[in-house]
């Protein structure tokens, strides 16, 4: 079978993109909490010295170490831990001010706040759904898709929550591509199917999707059919429907090798001028012949022991 390679186009809205991915101000921390940690020491110290002095240098020195106490609070307030596979959205007074991607140690403005999105590979496999294909046959289909985050401030942003955005688009995506085709082309040159033209119909599943997330910063990786069959109603007759398709099909490649089968028989017979049959007897040996060789039983052999027309 032919497949065409032409998909129905899909027209679908995509939102504009108020905010894209940047990366956010940010110094190495180490050596900053280092610097932290003594400057704690230093604050303990000072309490210690106020509860043993007397008079305003006790009140000076316990004022000192409670603003030093607050300055290791707020600088240890803005140490960001950055694993690999996840990044963090930096929020300031409700305004976004980057993305930070760098594993390890960060240090950003103590007073932001810090959203964490995951930028590791996923896996979403849809539920198992109904829906008529081109036909108006009802089946039962699944995928699974792969998909990354790639711009996270259109994560965190532009949609509610990025993954239900995900799962409810991959499922309306599914639905889409499984009506839009039959099921079996059953043997129609030119039409695409399900069953047959999987990649092909995958292919579209992806891009099809990948325009549906892109509002999302997600970028869809692969797609995969993970189930695909008829529904339980249905699925008797049309096993039974294909059986019958198999068995034409097959029944046709008997009879085509059956009368090549005979017209060799007689072509051999005439060259070799083994035995001299008027038409009717040819056609008696032709009906014979396809008898036996297009039979599904065994056939009985009978001896004829009269002359060649008794």
């Amino acid at each position: 079978m032919t497949a065409q390679t032409q998909v129905p186009t899909t027209t679908i809205y995509t939102p504009a993109q108020p905010m894209q991915e940047r990366t956010a101000w940010y110094i190495k921390g180490p050596l900053l909490v280092v610097a932290d940690l003594v400057l704690l020491i230093v604050v303990g110290i000072l309490f210690w010295q106020g509860a043993v002095q007397a008079g305003a240098l006790k009140a000076a020195v316990i004022v000192i170490a409670i603003v030093l106490a607050f300055v290791f609070f707020t600088v240890f307030r803005g140490v960001t831990i950055v694993a690999p596979g996840r990044a963090h959205v930096v929020q300031l007074f409700g305004k976004y001010k980057g993305t930070i991607r760098e594993p390890g140690m960060q240090w950003v403005n103590p007073f932001s706040d810090r959203i964490p999105v995951s930028t590791r590979i996923r896996n979403l496999e849809t539920a198992q759904t109904k829906v008529n294909d081109a036909d108006g046959n009802p089946i039962e289909i699944a995928a699974v898709v792969v998909w990354q985050v790639r711009d996270t401030a259109q994560a965190t942003y532009s949609v509610d929550d990025y993954l239900k955005f995900v799962a409810i688009q991959a499922e309306t995506a599914v639905r889409h591509i499984a009506s839009s085709y039959p099921y079996d082309a059953r043997g129609v040159e030119g039409v695409m199917s399900l069953r047959d033209n999987a990649d092909e119909i995958t292919a579209q599943l992806s891009a099809e999707l990948g325009i549906r997330v892109q509002a999302a910063g997600v970028e869809v990786i692969e797609t995969r059919l993970t189930r695909l069959s008829y529904a339980a109603e249905i699925a008797g007759a049309m096993l039974r429907q294909q059986q019958a398709s198999a068995v034409v099909g097959a029944r046709a490649k008997i009879v085509e090798g059956a009368v090549g089968m005979v017209k060799m028989a007689l072509e051999r017979l005439d060259e070799e001028n083994v035995v001299e049959l008027d038409e009717e007897r040819k056609a008696a040996m032709v009906s014979n012949l396809l008898v036996v060789l297009c039979s599904e039983q065994a056939t009985q052999q009978v001896v004829n022991t009269g002359s060649l027309y008794s």
